[in-house]
């Protein structure tokens, strides 16, 4: 899909210093940034959820603990 992007003077000299630091394009360099964002948001959100089932799971325990 062709996309255009507006980026602000920061992000541009970050943008072209990441592809050039890479050795890639920039087409490649967005493509990676976004795959791994969503990835991380994804991680993220799986942590949270361990999260909440061991509090569920071990409340008492961790409470102790954490005396």
């Amino acid at each position: 899909m062709a996309m255009n992007v507006r980026l602000s003077d920061d992000a541009e000299r970050a943008f072209e210093a990441l592809a050039a630091q890479e050795q890639i394009s920039k087409n490649e360099a967005i493509n990676r940034a976004i795959l791994d964002r969503a990835a991380r948001n994804s991680q993220q959100a799986e942590v949270r959820q361990l999260a909440r089932a061991a509090i569920q799971n071990h409340g008492p325990l961790l409470d102790r603990l954490a005396e």
